[in-house]
């Protein structure tokens, strides 16, 4: 299958996903320059240097944060992701439910990471100390007999 170059973004051109880290691209970056450099391919050298000019355009590019960006608006891909509505927003009421066979009701549903728990334990602490506290001033005062 031969890819048009006009269609190929510099994604494809360094055989990355648009979500690739810095990390990814730099190194997609070094390895085909290896290959594709003139001095060092067997390639013909007028292919070797269209191909490494590419590269380096591609690379120019997406290594800079705010042309990569403006490159990423370009070719229509965002990375944030839009909360879709469900696909049942406008069901009726009186039709039954599908419910999925997955564990969870909602993809977004998930189980809460040590850190979350911590953080909830850490809160519930909180508010148990804030009630002793209270309580404790207000026999401190003489407000709730004992």
């Amino acid at each position: 299958m031969v890819e048009d170059n006009a269609t190929q973004t510099y994604y494809g051109l360094l055989s990355l996903q648009p979500s690739a880290s810095a990390q990814q691209i730099r190194q997609a970056y070094r390895d085909l320059s290896k290959l594709y450099h003139p001095d060092t391919t067997h390639l013909a050298a007028a292919i070797a240097t269209a191909k490494f000019q590419q590269l380096n355009e591609a690379y120019a590019t997406l290594s800079n944060p705010e042309r990569r960006f403006a490159y990423d608006l370009k070719i229509g891909y965002s990375r944030y992701s839009v909360i879709q509505p469900p696909s049942d927003l406008n069901r009726p009421v009186s039709e039954a439910r599908k419910y999925r066979s997955a564990a969870y009701l909602s993809p977004t549903d998930r189980p809460l990471s040590a850190g979350e728990m911590f953080a909830l334990f850490i809160l519930g602490l909180t508010f148990l100390g804030c009630i002793a506290l209270a309580i404790g001033v207000g026999i401190a005062r003489g407000e709730i007999p004992l």
